[in-house]
């Protein structure tokens, strides 16, 4: 059965929304447009196209419904009118949002594309490759013929996503390219010089850059774009000028192979849901760690589970950053981990050991964000999978302290941290107990209050540091012999016998509790 959230899953977030899904609807069998002399039929994917009025889509809502159909699509801002909505709603049926700059015939195209390919894929993931893997290095092989030169389809990132035959007509800058999956830092450089990825990115049609003096031959580019969208290049390496003729096919191939990127990517970001609501589940104690070991690629040795905050010098979540890191972890920081993102914050599960070291020494080295931010991040212990429950609410109350400022630096480790945590806890059952407000230390805390004499603070300092009062001067940033003075004031306005260990053990109990809770 293919549902409509599926087939909006694979389309993607670039062409469609999803504004109203039911829990149950008819399996989709066709896309149909609804224009006069089209029957609809139960299961259709109804195509609002020439509809402009909100009184005539709502109305298509309801006879689209009425005939069983699966979802009706419009675009803005008719998908959105609550007329609208209200219509699907009562009807039952799906409404789903086109995004305003996509051409209806390529959604056509795409649409019956996924639909056709759904019983494929399956097969394709079964053989170990992605959907439309060896459609992409076939189609490279068509665009080739069309252009008459050896042809790579990358990504906005320079990746190569497929390439052509008759590679060996290149030159050492394909080569390298081909070899290492990625156009490589110099011959990218060159490139970005001339102003080449400037072009793409303004949507020029065709982009021909001459010979280098390096010996690089000359290039005929193409921006892969769809819905207002960069999600890519073609690159021909050519003898020299193209005529236009050839140049204007090549350009023609374009929305083709948009189609299949879309439909590779939305492949991509199903699977990455799909894997992070298992990881979310385990991370919740509501998975079988058989399962989860089977279908996130997990070893059974020992895993952590690590947190990651990032907010901006604001305070504010720095989502760039936050984004950058998922994708950095998922695509391989650390030794197979596997990452999602929960409650605001990033979870990885990492392999203790080398894939833990890798991951740390990576979160270490991060930079601040460009607000100002630092990212945290805290480990929980290193347990069985069935345990990464325990092992996150670790790595939660580390973080805490982080939070909190009550360790040091940017990346704190559960079993590192017991003293902090030791009395972290104390403190916050002290706290609860209301301590704190037992004997004597309601003076001193009013008596600083009202001339800012700092005697709490002194009489911290002096129990942390018994019988070193250099020590507990140099935390204050005093001098000595001033500490001393406090201590003889304070011991003025509130006789204490400091010599007693119980006295000493309530004391920093009840400091403790204010410091740390």
């Amino acid at each position: 059965m293919v549902s409509v959230r599926s087939v909006v899953d694979r389309v993607g977030p670039t062409l469609l929304h999803a504004l109203q899904v039911p829990e149950e609807s008819p399996a989709v069998g066709d896309v149909v447009i609804a224009e006069p002399g089209n029957t609809l039929a139960a299961g259709d994917l109804v195509l609002g196209v020439a509809i402009t009025e909100t009184p005539d889509a709502a109305e298509l809502v309801k006879l689209s419904a009425a005939k069983g159909a699966a979802a009706v699509l419009l675009k803005p801002p008719l998908a959105a009118k609550p007329s609208v909505k209200r219509a699907a709603k009562s009807a039952g049926i799906a409404l789903i949002e086109v995004r305003s700059a996509t051409s209806w015939a390529q959604l056509v195209w795409l649409l019956r594309t996924v639909l056709d390919a759904l019983a494929d894929e399956s097969e394709a993931l079964e053989d170990g490759g992605g959907p439309g893997s060896g459609d992409l290095f076939r189609l490279a092989d068509a665009v080739a013929s069309v252009v008459d030169a050896p042809v790579t389809i990358e990504d906005t990132n320079s990746r190569v996503l497929a390439y052509s035959a008759r590679q060996d007509l290149t030159d050492s800058a394909r080569v390298s390219t081909i070899m290492g999956r990625r156009i490589p830092d110099d011959v990218l450089a060159r490139f970005r010089s001339r102003g080449v990825f400037r072009e793409l990115s303004r949507g020029r049609q065709t982009i021909f850059v001459p010979a280098q003096r390096d010996g690089t031959l000359p290039r005929l580019i193409v921006p892969i774009r769809m819905g207002g969208e960069l999600l890519g290049s073609m690159w021909a390496v050519v003898a020299g000028p193209v005529s236009d003729e050839r140049a204007a096919a090549f350009a023609d191939a374009a929305p083709v192979v948009a189609l299949h990127l879309l439909r590779r990517r939305a492949h991509t970001d199903s699977q990455r849901r799909v894997s992070a609501e298992l990881l979310r589940a385990l991370l919740e104690g509501k998975a079988s760690p058989r399962k989860a070991i089977a279908e996130l690629d997990l070893s059974e040795e020992p895993h952590r589970v690590v947190v990651v905050e990032v907010s901006g010098g604001d305070g504010r979540d720095d989502e760039g950053l936050r984004l950058a890191l998922l994708e950095r972890i998922s695509q391989g920081v650390g030794r197979r981990p596997v990452a999602t993102e929960l409650g605001g914050v990033l979870y990885a599960v990492v392999p203790d050991g080398d894939g833990w070291d890798e991951l740390r020494a990576a979160l270490e080295a991060l930079p601040s964000s460009r607000k100002g931010g630092t990212p945290r991040a805290a480990a929980g212990s290193a347990c069985e999978i069935g345990e990464l429950a325990t092992s996150r609410l670790q790595a939660d109350e580390a973080l805490g302290l982080l939070r909190a400022k009550l360790v040091p630096g940017r990346v704190v480790v559960f079993d590192e941290a017991w003293t902090a945590l030791s009395l972290h806890r104390g403190a916050t059952a002290a706290s609860t107990s209301k301590v704190a407000e037992l004997g004597p230390l309601g003076l001193l805390r009013a008596h600083d209050e009202a001339h800012e004499s700092g005697y709490v603070d002194t009489l911290y300092q002096w129990l942390r540091h018994p019988g070193d009062p250099r020590a507990a001067a140099k935390e204050l940033r005093i001098h000595p012999n001033t500490l001393r003075y406090r201590m003889r004031r304070l011991l003025d306005l509130v006789p204490l016998d400091l010599d007693d260990p119980d006295v000493r053990l309530a004391l920093i109990t009840q400091l403790v509790s204010l410091r740390w809770s």
